[in-house]
């Protein structure tokens, strides 16, 4: 019998919490009113909860548990330890009344919109455990009174917070485990912090003002598995203690001021996954701890003064997954081991002084599926796209500023039939645009600008359904534009690949030289046809039309002939239509006005005639979007006469659509009138409008 009864206390132990928590119990009095104090310091009412309920504990993004240890007493409320209101937009100042929260264990307000700097009252919860405030509009300084003993998560991110950080936290958060501060206005040198914080095992500071050197506290931590310091100000060497964080799991530094030589400590960093220290000024060579690494699979140094030749032991580096090496001073060839990396997927060695041909080896890169070359010094591009060809998994391909002056290659035996991205552009290569692209049946983005290719644009990008984005601009193609191009289905319905190598990196130009490049991913690319600077004639075709969700439509530089479309205006996405220094005639369609999102536009330098269209976009848009037309005239300084307005010669045109509402040269109306007076003066002189009576009178002579 004893047995029995212990075993049913011990079951009624266990399950007590759970079941006085489904009971019908008040929340705590001095909880209700700390969220009421809350409740009363927002601009507008939270759903679910009311002033009339004494029951906080069934308010929305309330949760609440027994007190521990239970109270003697048979009669006890039940205690908040949870305020989740993530994204529910608050505004207003934070109650003074929180500080009452003792037993509060979880504070979750992100994701809102508070406008008040914060209180000091919420930083003295002896029980808080949770602390969440991120992604609000919260100003001010972190108070330097902070009693938060039983902290452990500490997230104040997406803020407008600024000043000092305090270093002090840890003095009472002794079990802090992780301390997010990021994107904020924080200025000054990042703190030493006291050695009590020996449980922080995530600190996040990136995307502040920080400057000045990192504290030597800072290497002192046991379990920091996780450091983001990236884009600050943050100066000075990466030394040698840096080794002494063997727990680390991730390093972002990047975006900083660093300089000298990396350490050669990696060897103590046995759990190192992911090392970005891009954009610093880290010199010398890579260490060779690093070089070997088996644990490392991200690593990014890009953009930083390292020098020598590339060597990386991918014998060991068992692990790699992304590399980034851009943007540096490395030099020699491009080296044949890479293709030891067996899980090697992104590969960016971009502006090195590199030379030479692709390493035969890449063949055997079965998992690479980013590839960027930009400037590297590669000659050989017929070999190259017959060694990458074996890259099944290849997705995008950047060859910009290499192989000079070169032939693109025409064998239509070529394959990529993965690839979405491919951009050869700047390199000067002489010949057609190749065939084999035909078979680039995922191709998204294709970019063969500042070349010198000739002959005619070949039909086969109607083909092409996924492809939303077209550079051929800069080269000597002539002809006229295919009708393949009014078919881009990617264009019409938007159905773009859901491939996962759309969100990689890759370089692209950004001026009209084709010179400059930044990293963007491809899906922020708004969806374009450019073919400026060519040798194009012809019309513009009527079915450009079609393609409906076209951003960007650039064919300035051209020699097209013949009429501006009123059909342009279905392209009801359009933010840029460049159609200057062509040879176009007639006027500009009034229903371009339609355009609501159109923010550049120009006709410059045509043979236009006519009233330049009022109303929409057009009242945006300075007189240089439509000089060089001598006929052309509109507000603001470029007055019509009275003769301009009447004259349809000017003011409609004679094209197709518009050829109607002309007769012999006249207006509408007036030309209408001459015409039927012409009409019934000759009908008389021919005798139709006699009758017939009165006809034959006349013909027999009156008999």
């Amino acid at each position: 019998m004893l047995t029995i009864l212990v075993v049913v206390a011990f079951l009624g132990s266990c399950f007590l919490a759970p079941y006085t928590s489904s009971l019908n119990l008040p929340c705590d009095s001095d909880d209700l009113r700390a969220l009421e104090g809350f409740l009363e310091g927002l601009e507008y009412q939270i759903d679910g909860w009311s002033k009339n309920s004494s029951d906080c504990c069934s308010w929305e993004g309330v949760s609440c548990e027994s007190p521990t240890p239970v109270r003697d007493d048979a009669s006890f409320s039940l205690r908040v330890v949870s305020i989740v209101l993530g994204n529910k937009r608050l505004q207003g100042t934070l109650s003074k009344s929180l500080a009452g929260l003792i037993q509060l264990r979880t504070l979750n307000l992100s994701h809102n919109y508070f406008r008040s700097s914060l209180p000091i009252e919420l930083f003295q919860l002896e029980n808080l455990e949770v602390l969440d405030l991120s992604s609000n509009g919260l100003s001010g300084v972190l108070p330097m009174e902070i009693n938060l003993p039983s902290l452990r998560y500490l997230d104040m991110s997406r803020n407008l917070l600024n000043g000092l950080i305090n270093g002090g936290i840890c003095e009472t958060a002794k079990g802090l485990q992780v301390l997010d501060l990021s994107m904020n206005y924080f200025t000054g040198e990042i703190p030493a912090p006291s050695g009590n914080c020996r449980l922080l095992e995530n600190l996040s500071l990136s995307s502040n003002l920080l400057a000045g050197n990192l504290p030597e506290d800072l290497f002192r931590f046991p379990r920091l598995s996780h450091l983001n310091l990236q884009n600050n100000n943050i100066s000075g060497p990466l030394g040698l203690d840096f080794g002494n964080l063997s727990t680390l799991i991730k390093v972002d530094i990047s975006r900083n001021g660093f300089s000298g030589i990396l350490p050669d400590v990696f060897q103590n960093l046995r759990k190192l996954e992911q090392f970005y220290a891009g954009s610093n000024r880290f010199t010398g060579q890579l260490p060779a701890s690093l070089s070997n690494s088996p644990t490392i699979s991200g690593l990014n140094l890009s953009n930083n003064s390292l020098n020598g030749q590339i060597v990386l032991n991918c014998s060991a580096m068992v692990g790699l997954i992304n590399l980034g090496l851009s943007s540096n001073r490395f030099n020699g060839p491009i080296p044949d081991n890479l293709a030891n990396c067996p899980r090697l997927r992104s590969l960016d060695l971009a502006q090195n002084k590199l030379c030479g041909q692709l390493p035969d080896s890449f063949k055997n890169l079965k998992s690479l599926s980013h590839l960027t070359l930009y400037k590297t010094g590669l000659h050989n591009l017929s070999a190259a796209l017959e060694i990458l060809q074996h890259c099944r998994n290849l997705t995008i391909l950047v060859l910009t500023s290499n192989f000079h002056n070169e032939a693109i290659p025409v064998d239509f035996n070529l394959q990529f039939n993965k690839l979405n991205t491919l951009v050869i552009a700047n390199c000067q290569l002489i010949g057609s645009v190749p065939a084999w692209l035909s078979g680039c049946t995922k191709l998204q983005l294709l970019d063969l600008s500042w070349n010198r290719l000739s002959g005619k644009i070949p039909d086969l990008f109607g083909k092409l359904k996924f492809l939303f984005y077209l550079d051929l601009s800069n080269n000597s193609l002539s002809g006229e534009i295919p009708t393949g191009l009014t078919k881009l289905q990617s264009l019409i319905f938007r159905n773009l690949s859901s491939d996962s190598s759309q969100d990689l990196l890759f370089c692209f130009k950004i001026n009209q030289t084709g010179l400059g490049l930044r990293y963007n991913q491809i899906w922020s690319f708004p969806p374009s046809l450019y073919l400026s600077s060519n040798l194009l004639t012809g019309p513009i075709l009527p079915e450009l039309g079609n393609l409906k969700l076209l951003h960007v439509l650039d064919l300035k530089n051209n020699s097209l002939s013949g009429y501006i479309p009123s059909t342009l205006s279905e392209m009801t996405n359009l933010e840029t239509l460049d159609l200057s220094h062509n040879n176009l005639s007639g006027t500009i369609p009034p229903s371009l006005t339609f355009l609501s999102f159109l923010s550049k536009f120009s006709v410059a330098f045509n043979q236009l005639s006519g009233v330049i269209p009022s109303g929409g976009q057009f009242l945006t848009f300075p007189d240089s979007s439509f000089e060089g037309n001598k006929g052309l005239c509109g507000p603001p300084s470029l007055p019509c006469s009275s003769a301009s307005r009447e004259d349809p010669t000017i003011t409609l045109g004679k094209s197709p659509e518009g050829a109607w509402e002309s007769i012999m040269g006249l207006p509408f109306g007036f030309g209408a009138i001459v015409g039927f007076i012409t009409v019934v003066a000759i009908s008389f002189m021919c005798g139709w409008l006699l009758p017939q009576a009165e006809r034959r009178t006349r013909k027999t002579g009156g008999n």
